[in-house]
């Protein structure tokens, strides 16, 4: 049976899709089925009025935001996500995105006017620090172009108020993750180091 919804640690997460731009060399589609006995891939893509009935089965006690991340790049749902994201306000729920940042690529069209005021935070992968490293460890359809296309979206969500974060994962190098801090600071995004999870 497909998952469209689970709850990980304090939050419930939203599998919109496994469709994905990327194909990150650390992502845990690599060597895993889900996550938290999870299994995120799916047969079929789900509704968003399916995904909200499935939101609704949860106690609202127990989780506290709603983020889009699953096996695939949400932004490929754009619609689908806005709808879900106005739900979970409508019921006093923060959201967040969990992104490569190439939606704005992906849909033809700046997508971050649409997400204000749906989506409160968002958390890009910077992954590494110029275009040639990225495109080495995400080998992204859009090649490396990938790099300042995800550093354009970073601009516009920060541009637009949006509570936003890049991440790296700790597989890359000290100097490396440091260099990538300073890219975060400069487009005025808050900076994470992400654990590689096996």
């Amino acid at each position: 049976m497909d998952t469209y919804v689970y709850k990980f640690e304090k939050n419930l997460y939203i599998n919109l899709t496994n469709r994905c731009n990327n194909n990150c060399s650390f992502c845990l589609r690599k060597n895993m089925e889900g996550i938290d006995g999870n299994k995120l891939w799916m047969q079929r893509e789900a509704t968003a009025e399916e995904i909200i009935e499935l939101i609704k089965g949860f106690d609202e006690k127990e989780y506290e935001d709603i983020v889009f991340c699953g096996y695939g790049e949400s932004t490929y749902r754009v619609e689908e996500m806005k709808k879900v994201a106005a739900y979970a306000h409508s019921i006093g729920k923060k959201t967040r995105l969990d992104t490569n940042g190439l939606g704005n690529e992906l849909n033809g069209r700046d997508i971050v006017p649409e997400l204000k005021g749906l989506i409160d935070k968002v958390s890009i992968s910077l992954n590494e620090k110029n275009a040639q490293k990225y495109d080495e460890v995400s080998h992204s359809i859009y090649g490396l172009r990938a790099f300042d296309i995800m550093l354009a979206f970073t601009d516009e969500c920060v541009k637009a108020g949006m509570d936003t974060l890049m991440t790296v994962v700790d597989v890359i190098s000290k100097e490396d993750i440091e260099e990538c801090r300073k890219i975060a600071l400069a487009h005025g995004a808050k900076f994470r180091v992400r654990e590689y999870i096996k």
